[in-house]
């Protein structure tokens, strides 16, 4: 934009230009937050796992002593609270909104805990979605939390626009499964996070195989995984390969998340602890 016509409001412009300050979008928690880490989950798609692998990511964190929270920002599919069993509503007051506890002390924000019912749909317009996810940010009080996991809406619209430019993510995960068809979303996903500068922690695959009980073969119900070649092009990490299994299913239905083993997230732990 030329000198003649600026008129110097960036929050209303989006126009590249040299006086554009690239953090000026971010917004500030509320006051009485602290907040050392975020991470944004994502994918490409839908129905590839990701709000499962945010829980399992917080519970593994906070099964090793970290304090951790989830900001679910996929508002109108949340499924969150139910991975963790989470039936109370958020509370607030004059002061701001409360996240709601786990039973391992991970803590949770989703619109699930602000609706009467939690069958209700959310029918809203993406500018109000994208507000909602701000406010998740700013004015719930989130405390001396180590790592929050931002769990994404799937697809590279108005939220994840809004998170990446509202929130300070330190990295992101991607989530896929082996689908060559998944592979080609994963790299909208990658270009999206290169545009934002957003640093790729690395992929992790989920339902990557289902492993015989009587053998120990791992079987790939989804054909041959193309998760090599994508990591190859993009010089990215894999940080995991999930199995398909019937615990990780019960879990999830039976909020239970937080009692499961999970050793598939490992290298996952290690990559995210050293950014």
């Amino acid at each position: 934009m030329s000198d003649e016509t600026c008129n110097h409001d960036c929050s209303n412009c989006s126009a590249s230009c040299e006086s554009r300050d690239p953090q000026s979008l971010l917004e500030k928690p509320h006051k009485d937050s602290s907040i050392k880490k975020v991470i944004g989950v994502i994918s490409g798609k839908g129905g590839v796992g990701k709000s499962m692998v945010s829980s399992m990511l917080a519970a593994s964190f906070q099964k090793k002593g970290y304090h951790t929270a989830v900001l679910d920002a996929d508002v109108t599919g949340p499924s969150i609270p139910k991975a963790f069993g989470i039936t109370e509503r958020a509370m607030g007051d004059e002061d701001g909104i409360y996240p709601v506890f786990s039973k391992t002390g991970v803590q949770v924000m989703s619109v699930n805990l602000l609706l009467e019912n939690t069958t209700d749909p959310v029918i809203w317009r993406g500018p109000v979605i994208a507000g909602t996810v701000k406010q998740f940010w700013q004015d719930v009080i989130w405390k001396d939390v180590d790592y929050m996991f931002v769990d994404m809406p799937p697809g590279t619209g108005d939220v994840a626009l809004t998170v990446f430019q509202s929130i300070p993510v330190d990295g992101i995960i991607i989530v896929t499964s082996p689908q060559e068809l998944v592979s080609m979303i994963v790299s909208k996903a990658v270009k999206m996070a290169q545009l934002m500068n957003v640093p790729i922690i690395g992929i992790i695959e989920n339902m990557s195989y289902v492993q015989c009980p009587h053998c120990g073969e791992h079987i790939e119900i989804f054909g041959k995984s193309h998760l090599d070649e994508v990591v190859a092009q993009y010089s990215l990490s894999i940080l995991g390969k999930i199995p398909m299994t019937p615990e990780i299913a019960a879990a999830s239905d039976n909020g239970s998340i937080e009692d499961l083993e999970l050793s598939w997230f490992n290298d996952a732990i290690t990559a995210i602890e050293n950014i």
